[in-house]
């Protein structure tokens, strides 16, 4: 008898197979014979029960009628943006009817390829017959894998390249797509489980060289599904695109605003101008200028690009190429605010008073033209008295009033007390053939600073705006962290001898104290880390929850729309706000705030896990020849298998697995992030330092492993196989030591004096 499946198998298969969904169907797809069919029926009639399936009765209909509940795939919005879906029902011998989705505002937001369940209409429209009715989103298109393809006697397997995914997939000999041994491909779910019990794929897409040095960016690509070619109709449109005049506009372009980004920068969409202001009523005060690209300009609502841009919901960066939100024709030319050349921009101009308070903003549409495109080191090296045959020129009329602005801007943020986290950005530099040539930390500027304080304040300025214009926006929400996390921080600052304070609304000024306590200590930081893992994640909304970790009421994304959709929206909401012409805010957009909101803020989580797992991957190749190497580290993590220890090199983050730590049980323990051995009491902890030996690096998943050598000075009994409480082999009988009998009582008066706490509060 076949293993009977889970619920999530039984749905996943109803979701494939539409027209396959009868118990017999079902039975017959899994194996499933004899007594273990009332076991299916008892599941079938549980999904039943809980809203996940509808039980049609037997009885006959029309065939060239869809059923009143049915099966949909999603299509591409179409120019108009409405979202049609194909039935995956329908069995006539007529025309295939047209249904529209109509959503409500409590829908999820859904892509072309998302499977629904879904309540159909009968409708007599021009263009569709049917209007459908979310009922629940019930998968996608068939689930994918990239993996490493091993040729076999009769088609052969997929080896996935996920960190810790073991989990083979069969390809029969017709599904290779002609993928030779040990290449990457990309596939897809081909069916139920095969033989053995694992799942069948049929592979899609050939992906080459796995070790090629260009491959690993590529991976996390197609592993993550971000989109990385345009749709010919998509190029097309913005090949067709012309740039924008004056007309309408107002003219900047003898005011000397200029982008200050990366040496590598692939795009520049904000420049920048201060002077002082010459009011009498302002003294000591400033005249700050930041100009963004038009983006809304080329990019209108419900366009071939607007959709494809909103489908992406931003650009992807990965050290050896960017997977971009708008095609090169934009992002790179006419959206770019390139050097000597006219255009089309937003900008704010604010008036800041001598202690950096903004005092009054406008907004304008208008004509740029920068004089200069610098990157950060050439401005920080010509204001620190170094200049180039660039800045030379600039310092007086350019570099030195921007400096001047920051400074009253870095008062006002001293006052406002922002989240103030110190970590190390890692940087991966690659040679001319994509191999990893160093990993460095990036240094920071004080241009860093001035551009971010200048992109900040224009931030809040344009959601301030359309708050008092009453335009609808979306908002960048970043909310306080929740109690049991704070609770966590808490706790490890008391474990370092520090404090934070309890019994009063939490602001960011507190936590600075304590990240300021800690400055310049070992445990520093292991401060910084627990914070950051304190805070919740930053999404868009159309409510205005606040920004907590910059202390800010009221602040929006308006400075990236080359990168950033939201930013986009944000935008069209101030054409709108302005009555700047007719590529504000369409209905369209109006419509789907809420369901924008969500998708942009999952496609940025998205992009984020990618380049994680890209530099992950780079750091594995990088540390690959150096197996058997000693090498630094503070402990960053703490899980029931193991301890994760941060290279002080690299910054790469490794496992050492619970076996290296000794011959006794460990104890994890949840609340307090630590393990206590069951022996010896010895408790291990985060921030610990660590000497470690490299076991293992695995570029093409990025998995890397240490054996553990020291531990805060003292050396590590190697482990023959060391356990956690309740999951080790071959316990021992004898009674447990005195040892054990002491770290067990530590254990049990560590909870109990933490519920006592707790329960004070």
């Amino acid at each position: 008898m076949s293993t009977l499946p889970n619920k999530s198998q039984i749905l996943d298969w109803i979701s494939e197979n539409p027209t396959l969904t009868s118990k017999r169907d079902i039975a017959k797809a899994f194996g499933i014979k004899g007594a273990a069919r009332i076991d299916l029926k008892r599941l079938l009639k549980e999904l039943e029960d809980e809203g996940h399936l509808s039980k049609r009765k037997k009885t006959y209909r029309d065939p060239d009628r869809l059923p009143p509940v049915s099966v949909l795939q999603v299509l591409a919005p179409n120019d108009h943006g409405d979202l049609f879906a194909r039935p995956l029902e329908w069995h006539g011998e007529g025309v295939e009817p047209v249904v529209l989705y109509v959503p409500r505002n409590s829908d999820p937001a859904l892509g072309e390829g998302d499977r629904i369940l879904a309540r159909l209409q009968v409708v007599h429209e021009d263009d569709h017959n049917y209007e459908a009715r979310l009922i629940r989103r019930i998968g996608s298109s068939p689930r994918k894998v990239v993996g490493i393809f091993r040729q076999g006697s009769e088609g052969g397997r997929i080896m996935p390249i996920d960190k810790g995914n073991d989990k083979e997939w069969l390809v029969a000999p017709d599904a290779t797509g002609g993928a030779k041994d040990g290449e990457l491909v990309e596939a897809e779910q081909a069916g139920p489980k095969g033989r053995m019990g694992l799942p069948k794929a049929r592979i899609v897409l050939r992906l080459g060289d796995p070790t090629a040095p260009r491959a690993v960016s590529l991976i996390a690509i197609h592993q993550h599904g971000i989109p990385d070619d345009f749709p010919q109709e998509v190029l097309d449109e913005a090949d067709a695109m012309k740039p924008a005049g004056l007309k309408g506009r107002e003219d900047l372009r003898d005011m000397p605003l200029v982008t200050i980004d990366p040496s590598d920068a692939r795009d520049h969409d904000d420049a920048v101008f201060a002077e002082a202001d010459s009011d009498p009523n302002n003294p000591g005060g400033h005249i700050l200028w930041v100009a963004i690209a038009d983006v809304a300009h080329y990019v209108s609502p419900g366009s071939k690009l607007d959709r494809e841009a909103r489908k992406r919901g931003n650009s992807s960066y990965f050290p050896d190429r960017v997977v971009p939100m708008l095609p090169d024709r934009l992002s790179g030319d006419l959206c770019s605010l390139h050097e000597g050349v006219p255009r089309a921009c937003l900008a704010v101009r604010m008036v800041l008073d001598a202690e950096g308070n903004k005092i009054s903003h406008r907004f304008v549409r208008g004509l740029m033209r920068s004089p200069a495109s610098l990157n950060y080191q050439e401005v920080q090296a010509a204001m620190d008295g170094e200049p180039n045959e660039r800045t030379e020129s600039l310092i007086h009329p350019v570099i030195r009033p921007l400096y001047a602005a920051y400074a009253a801007l870095r008062s006002a943020r001293e006052r406002r007390q922002p989240l103030d986290l110190d970590l190390p950005e890692r940087k991966v530099v690659l040679d001319d053939d994509g191999k990893v040539q160093s990993v460095d930390f990036t240094e920071r500027l004080d241009a860093h600073r001035l551009i971010e304080e200048c992109m900040v304040l224009a931030n809040v300025a344009a959601a301030e705006t359309l708050i008092a214009k009453n335009t609808p926006l979306l908002f960048r929400v970043h909310e306080e962290p929740a109690m049991e996390k704070l609770d966590s921080l808490r706790e490890t600052a008391q474990s370092a001898g520090l404090v934070l304070a309890k019994g009063q609304v939490l602001q960011t000024r507190h936590l600075n104290k304590l990240l300021h306590d800690a400055e310049g200590t070992d445990e520093a930081e292991l401060i910084n880390l627990a914070t950051l893992r304190s805070m919740t994640q930053a999404y868009y909304n159309p409510q205005n929850f606040g920004h907590f970790g910059l202390a800010l009421k009221n602040y929006a994304h308006f400075t990236s729309p080359i990168r950033r959709y939201s930013d986009l929206i944000v935008h069209r909401a101030l054409i709108t706000a302005h009555g700047w012409g007719g590529d504000g805010l369409s209905p369209v957009d109006l419509e789907t705030l809420e369901a924008t909101a969500q998708h942009i803020s999952d496609t940025e989580r998205r992009s984020m896990l990618a380049e994680r797992d890209t530099t992950d991957r780079y750091l594995a190749a990088f540390l690959s020849d150096r197996i058997g190497a000693e090498f630094t580290g503070k402990i960053s993590g703490i899980a029931k298998f193991g301890v994760f220890v941060k290279l002080d090199e690299t910054g790469a983050d490794g496992l050492v697995p619970i076996s290296t730590l000794g011959n006794e049980y460990f104890h994890f323990d949840r609340e307090a992030g630590t393990l206590m051995g069951g022996d010896t009491g010895r408790i291990i902890a985060l921030g610990m330092r660590a000497k470690v030996k490299l076991i293992e690096a695995a570029p093409v998943t990025g998995g890397i492993a240490f054996e553990m050598l020291e531990l805060e000075g003292k050396e590590v009994e190697r482990g023959s196989g060391g356990r956690m409480h309740g999951f080790g082999r071959g316990r021992r009988k004898a009674g447990p030591s005195p040892k054990r009998k002491a770290a067990k009582s530590k254990i049990k008066a560590a909870k109990t004096k933490r519920k006592v706490t707790r329960r004070r509060k």
